[in-house]
């Protein structure tokens, strides 16, 4: 049995999770590589990413490297000699890190591969309305989230559930995983299985403006499951417009109400206490939002300040 000096790789705070659990189970970790400091925010201020703030309170060596091709990083990584390294959250590997430990180099996946391979499965997984999902842990190679599967972990999704409490069961779930998987690696009892390819495997797209933004057209089940899936990070939106003057508004929470209407399509139905807007078969009744330059409230809070008249429009 070897024992293991690991090398942790993330930035955010789904890997900060993992990685305590990985020091709280007494595992050695020799370094720790995140992302490089970024100015954050209207100051610009520099921000350390969540692995950095972890790995600096518990006097873990540290390693931010710009280019993961540079001779100097690689001579640093190669000195720290580590037999494993650990993937969780980061960014793509050139060959020459992934190869360098001689147990090799595996990821932490939130999702049931080979589906939602890429940068966002907690988001696509609810935005599809899936009813499971889980943890993949799979050893690396040259193409993102396609190598050899070492183990997974299977949980159900609540129809309530939104991205950030998925997202907290995931690292729950994506500790486990992980220590099993290093158990496996350290007793020598590691089997893989290789992903099979098919053509209707999902893809977890990165996010961006344009697939965040609600189409009301589409059904009341397709329009809640993307505003649970983008919430609380990075929010679905539309805009809103009354009396000439048009909003760019994020909608956190919603639900459904089944209700045959006559209003067109995006009309939006306010009384002092409620917001509804109209969809296929029925609404979506508003219930946290965010409006420009104001911070996240319940929708009763707005419309304690704001009124909108009957021609008011969701698109």
């Amino acid at each position: 049995m070897e024992k293991l000096r690991i090398v942790f790789m993330g930035t955010p705070e789904f890997a900060v999770g993992i990685l305590d659990t990985i020091i709280k189970n007494s595992y050695t970790v020799v370094g720790v590589i995140t992302a490089a400091d970024k100015p954050a925010g209207r100051g610009q201020k520099i921000k350390y990413s969540a692995v950095k703030e972890y790995a600096l309170e518990h006097n873990l060596p540290l390693l931010q490297p710009t280019n993961l091709k540079d001779e100097g990083f690689l001579q640093e990584l190669k000195n720290l000699n580590a037999n494993l390294q650990i993937v969780v959250a980061f960014r793509m590997l050139p060959k020459v890190v992934w190869e360098m430990p001689k147990l090799g180099t595996f990821n932490l996946h939130a999702s049931l591969l080979p589906n939602y391979r890429g940068a966002a499965p907690i988001n696509w997984a609810i935005i599809n309305g899936e009813v499971k999902t889980g943890v993949t842990t799979f050893f690396i190679d040259d193409k993102i989230d396609t190598g050899a599967m070492i183990m997974s972990s299977e949980t159900a999704i609540d129809p309530e559930e939104n991205a950030g409490q998925l997202h907290d069961r995931l690292m729950h779930l994506g500790s486990d995983t992980v220590i099993k998987t290093l158990d496996l690696i350290e007793t020598g009892n590691v089997t893989t299985t290789i992903q099979e390819e098919s053509s209707d495997i999902k893809t977890a797209y990165k996010l961006n403006k344009e697939n965040c933004k609600i189409d009301w057209t589409k059904s009341a089940s397709e329009i809640n499951n993307l505003i649970r899936g983008l919430s609380p990070y990075p929010a679905a939106w539309s805009f809103f417009s009354d009396k000439n003057e048009e909003w760019n508004i994020k909608i956190y929470e919603a639900k459904i109400i089944d209700e045959d209407h006559s209003y067109e399509i995006g009309s939006l139905i306010c009384t002092k206490k409620e917001m509804k807007i109209a969809v296929q078969k029925g609404f979506i009744q508003v219930l946290n939002l965010q409006f420009p330059g104001k911070k996240r409230m319940k929708t009763s809070e707005l419309l304690n300040g704001i009124t909108f008249s009957e021609q008011a429009k969701a698109y």
